[in-house]
């Protein structure tokens, strides 16, 4: 027994230390992304603890739109907004298409609650259009999307979607630079630049939303993505598939 005590202090010491370790090389390399209580910034590149802060978000509305702001995203903070038990939205916002850093969404403007609107920014910036750069050598113009808001449910269930409460996109495909338009639906098989860019896109946005969902989940997402940011509990897991 005693012999077992000390396992599990010397088990426990040598966790702390590769923590600790970790941390010190996360400073030391100008990485402040990947640590836990470094402030949020849109405009840097995610990292080991971005998705976590953005759905923490959640929570605090007004450190959301904050947030926003200081990247200089155009948006209209919205009321309240219930249509019945299950169904609206406390802290939206609608996501403006004039200034220098729009979101240029088609449908245009799209309420979506602001956590969803913060990773969405992020997304663009970080992975979309860096994404295209590398393996189209254009820029996106476009993001096209299936809808945020929705009273339903899950599809074939009895729960309530996160499009519920505003808290979730659906991205159907993209426009470029230099006329070329790329689906979900269309485009996401095969070996092409075409494909490797949607999919680089959909692993790029698992560090963003708490969940994110594409063709190769199920054939109801053959042609989307579905990204939101539902509250996964303490431990902080994310879906991504």
């Amino acid at each position: 027994m005693k012999r077992a005590r000390g396992l599990v202090r010397w088990l426990t010491v040598a966790m702390v230390l590769v923590l600790a370790a970790a941390l010190l090389w996360m400073v030391v390399r100008g990485r402040p992304q990947d640590l836990p209580w470094t402030p949020l910034d849109l405009g840097e590149q995610p990292g080991m603890f971005t998705g976590r802060k953005l759905a923490a978000l959640g929570d605090d509305p007004a450190a959301c739109r904050a947030l926003l702001t200081r990247a200089g995203v155009r948006f209209e903070p919205l009321t309240a907004r219930r249509d019945g038990p299950s169904c609206g939205y406390t802290a939206a916002v609608r996501l403006r298409t004039d200034g220098a850093r729009r979101i240029a969404l088609d449908p245009r403007e799209p309420v979506q609650a602001c956590p969803v609107a913060a990773a969405l920014a992020m997304w663009e910036w970080t992975v979309v259009q860096p994404a295209a750069r590398k393996y189209l050598g254009t820029a996106v113009t476009r993001v096209e999307h299936l809808g945020t808001y929705n009273c339903r449910r899950i599809a074939g269930r009895e729960s309530w979607s996160e499009h519920a409460t505003g808290n979730a996109i659906d991205i159907a495909g993209f426009r470029f630079a230099d006329g070329r338009r790329l689906t979900i639906l269309a485009d996401w098989r095969g070996d092409g630049p075409e494909a490797t860019f949607l999919r680089q896109v959909r692993t790029g946005a698992c560090d963003l939303y708490a969940t994110v969902l594409s063709p190769d989940y199920n054939a109801a997402h053959r042609d989307h993505l579905h990204l939101d940011q539902a509250d996964r509990g303490a431990m902080g897991w994310r879906a991504c598939r």
